[in-house]
């Protein structure tokens, strides 16, 4: 093809100068807005999706357990988390998640000790290694990083003043600075003061949004103790007040540092020869990576949300038995009605041994009697019996469904044999108006509305592991009898409670474990606890001597009397 004269002579309207560039300006605005709805919309979808992660997950057990497993560590604690502070920083680690554990696990003031103590250890070490150990290493890093050369002769210049400032602007990574501070001229002690003073208020701010944070979780994730609303907004104010004096101060830090070492962000990224034909892709169109990784987690954690809402039930339990705060919701009363338990306590005497050993083909064979007793709890007048009544007929029926359970899927091996869905959530079990799961009746009807932690040597799971079941029925005019001569069962047999005067260890039953919270609202330890019930672990006690606690293996084996041992 010949072109005529023009064609060949004028460029393509494409290539004028402006043109191009002004269709690309216009592509590229246009795909930034773009970017900015779906990354307002993956937010949205982020925050909707956590909260329901949140609700669903035993959020609030998790963090209970971590802060137990943490108090009983007592000065280790802190102390192993600031060891690893340390380490985690020296190995270029963002400390960042560190720190919000120590508020979350160990609250703002002992949260804000550790890490303060750390940090400052951690960046004392590597201005130390980078100064006489690993000079010419650390000289060839900071080669690299094109803003040391103003922050050195500044510092030659105004010495600590010009730390206190970084400390507080994070124009230079904590961990880098830490090393490339021992280069300049700046004298030790000058740095370790400046260093450790200076980083105290982001410490502090961290410290602090992680402990507000806890708390917002476990609210979210249905704690039974939540704060009031003037402790929320207290706190919210604090926070508040704590982020706009942090961000005031750090603002009038950065404005001082550029002044003094000529130090500049780019507000805008400009495209640079030679640099890489994705990033350039990137700046041309306006599309932000970081927007394509948003939406990416908006759709994991959406799926992630859903998954966890259809398996709430099953994941509540994954961390233990809820947190509860002990109560008595119900009055004693000698003029209310009465509930007869003679025929479980017949049953109960000729089926199960003075051990708790039962015999489960015997009572398999006279289950309809079994079946008349759980049909007339279910028919009880629970709302007019008075307190004890009500505990009686509460552990009576837990420990009778967890019989028939058993008989339901008998023989088995274990009562963990049974599908998750059919043995403690499966809400079959009535007890007056009420359709209740097992673990309904103990985590929302008993342990909440009675302050009576001996109920876990009561309520019987039908396993080896699990205090005997009594061969008889609990009775409301022998209910304090009976509570104390069960608790005082378990603690009188190695198989859930081990100490001998002047040993080093206490074995005891997990159910302290477990349930460690229970005991510890009307004892100053569990512990102390089981103190009331071992006179040789109540002296040592009383010496100030503090045995450790070793937990005895729970054994799921059923509690068969063709298992005994």
């Amino acid at each position: 093809m010949i072109l005529s004269e023009r064609q060949a002579t004028d460029p393509p309207a494409n290539s004028l100068p402006g043109i191009g560039a002004t269709n690309g300006i216009t592509s590229a605005r246009r795909a930034r807005r773009t970017a900015g709805v779906v990354k307002l919309i993956s937010i949205v979808v982020i925050v909707i999706a956590l909260f329901v992660i949140i609700r669903a997950l035993p959020v609030d057990r998790a963090i209970d357990l971590v802060k137990v497993k943490a108090d009983g560590l007592g000065v280790w604690g802190p102390l192993a988390l600031g060891v690893v502070y340390v380490v985690a920083a020296l190995a270029f680690v963002p400390g960042s998640a560190l720190t919000l554990a120590a508020g979350a696990v160990f609250g703002l003031v002992w949260g804000t000790i550790t890490v303060s103590v750390a940090s400052t250890i951690a960046a004392t070490l590597a201005f130390l290694i980078a100064r006489y150990l690993a000079r010419d290493k650390v000289a060839q890093q900071a080669r690299k990083y094109p803003k040391f050369e103003a922050i050195d002769d500044a510092i030659g210049a105004e010495g600590w003043k010009i730390i206190a400032m970084l400390r507080l602007v994070p124009f230079m990574p904590y961990s880098l600075g830490n090393y490339l501070y021992g280069l300049t001229a700046i004298r030790f002690w000058p740095y370790v003061l400046a260093s450790w003073l200076f980083m105290l208020p982001g410490t502090f701010m961290y410290v602090y949004l992680a402990h507000v944070g806890t708390e917002g979780l476990r609210s979210a994730a249905g704690a039974e103790q939540g704060r009031t609303p003037g402790e929320w907004a207290l706190l919210g104010v604090g926070l508040l007040a704590l982020i706009a004096v942090t961000g005031f101060v750090t603002r009038l830090a950065r404005k001082a540092l550029r002044e003094r070492t000529r130090i500049d962000e780019p507000a805008i990224e400009v495209e640079q020869p030679g640099e890489p034909a994705m990033h350039n892709a990137a700046v041309a169109t306006g599309w932000p990576w970081g927007t394509t990784l948003l939406a990416i987690l908006a759709v994991a954690l959406l799926t992630a949300a859903a998954y966890t809402h259809q398996q709430r039930d099953t994941l509540k339990n994954v961390f233990g038995p809820p947190p509860v705060m002990l109560q008595e919701a119900y009055q004693r009363q000698s003029d209310g009605p009465t509930f007869d338990h003679s025929a479980f306590d017949a049953l109960l005497r000729k089926h199960v041994d003075k051990d708790g050993w039962v015999d489960y083909e015997g009572l398999g064979s006279e289950a309809a009697s079994l079946d008349t007793y759980i049909a007339s709890v279910g028919n009880a007048p629970f709302d007019d019996l008075d307190r004890d009544e009500k505990l009686a007929l509460l552990i009576n029926a837990y420990n009778a469904f967890t019989l028939r359970l058993i008989l339901d899927h008998y023989p088995i091996k274990s009562i963990k044999d049974i599908p998750a869905a059919r043995r403690w959530d499966a809400k079959r079990w009535r007890v007056g108006s009420m359709t209740l799961s097992l673990n309904q009746i103990e985590h929302q009807q008993i342990r909440p509305k009675f302050a009576e932690p001996r109920i876990h040597f009561a309520l019987v799971c039908a396993a080896i592991g699990c205090p005997k079941l009594r061969n008889e029925a609990f009775q409301a005019e022998r209910i304090e009898e009976q509570l104390e001569d069960q608790t005082r069962y378990v603690h009188s047999h190695d198989r859930w409670f081990r100490y001998q005067l002047g040993a080093r260890k206490v074995h005891l039953t997990k159910l302290y474990d477990w349930y460690g919270s229970d005991f510890r609202q009307v004892a100053d330890s569990e512990l102390a606890f089981a103190a009331r019930y071992s006179a040789p672990l109540k002296a040592a006690l009383g010496e100030g001597k503090q045995p450790k606690t070793k937990w005895l293996d729970y054994d799921w084996t059923l509690n068969d009397a063709k298992n005994k041992r």
